[in-house]
C-alpha cells in the first residue's frame, strides 16, 4: 500500500463508523490510537530498539524490517480494548465488541476505497509497546490496522468449506 492515505475528513468518518457496532449496555470498551505522519517513523525507532533489546544478535535487515513497519502505509490505526466492570457486561462480549469495531474499521476504509491489513504481530503483545502507548491497566491491543491505497491486489484466501463447519438444529 502506498499514499494517499484517508484525508482527515475521510478519518473521522472511517472511525465514527468503525464504532458503531454491538455493543451490550454501550461501554464503548475500546479507543484508538492513530499514526500519520513523521510519528509513524519515530514510533519505528522505538520498535526497532525494543526488537534489538529482546534479539541481540538481530541482523542489520531484520532493525530495518522493523523501524520500517508504521511507514509502508500512509496510515495505522491500534484498536486498544479494555473491560469496563461498571456495568456488569461479560468479559467476552466486550472482547468481541473490540475486534467488531477493529473489523468495521478495514470495512470502512475498504467502503472509501482504501487497502486495510488487520495487524498483530509481536509488537501487539509486548509490555514495552504497552508501556510506550501508556496502556492502563486491563488495557489490550485489539490489532494494528495499516491503511493506505492498494498498490496491488491482495491475494485471497483459501476459505473453509461451509459444508464442513455448518450444522443446522433439529
Amino acid at each position: 500500500m502506498a499514499e494517499p492515505g484517508p484525508s482527515a475528513d475521510e478519518l473521522r468518518d472511517i472511525l465514527t463508523i468503525a464504532a458503531r457496532i454491538p455493543d451490550h449496555k454501550k461501554v464503548v470498551p475500546f479507543r484508538f490510537v492513530v499514526f500519520e505522519g513523521e510519528v509513524r517513523a519515530s514510533f519505528g525507532k522505538h520498535l526497532r530498539d525494543i526488537f534489538l533489546k529482546d534479539n541481540p544478535d538481530a541482523t542489520p535487515q531484520q532493525l530495518e524490517f522493523e523501524e520500517d513497519r508504521f511507514t509502508r502505509v500512509p496510515t495505522v490505526i491500534a484498536t486498544i480494548s479494555y473491560v469496563k466492570h461498571e456495568k456488569n457486561v461479560p468479559y467476552w462480549e466486550q472482547v468481541l465488541t473490540a475486534g467488531a469495531c477493529t473489523y468495521n474499521l478495514c470495512l470502512a476504509a475498504n467502503a472509501y476505497g482504501y487497502g486495510t491489513n488487520w495487524i498483530t504481530e509481536w509488537y501487539s503483545y509486548h509490555p514495552d509497546i504497552n508501556s510506550l502507548l501508556k496502556l492502563q491497566e486491563g488495557e489490550t491491543i485489539a490489532g494494528f490496522v495499516y491503511i493506505g491505497t492498494e498498490t496491488e491486489a491482495n491475494p485471497d484466501r483459501d476459505r473453509p468449506n461451509i459444508d464442513h463447519i455448518t450444522t443446522y438444529f433439529t
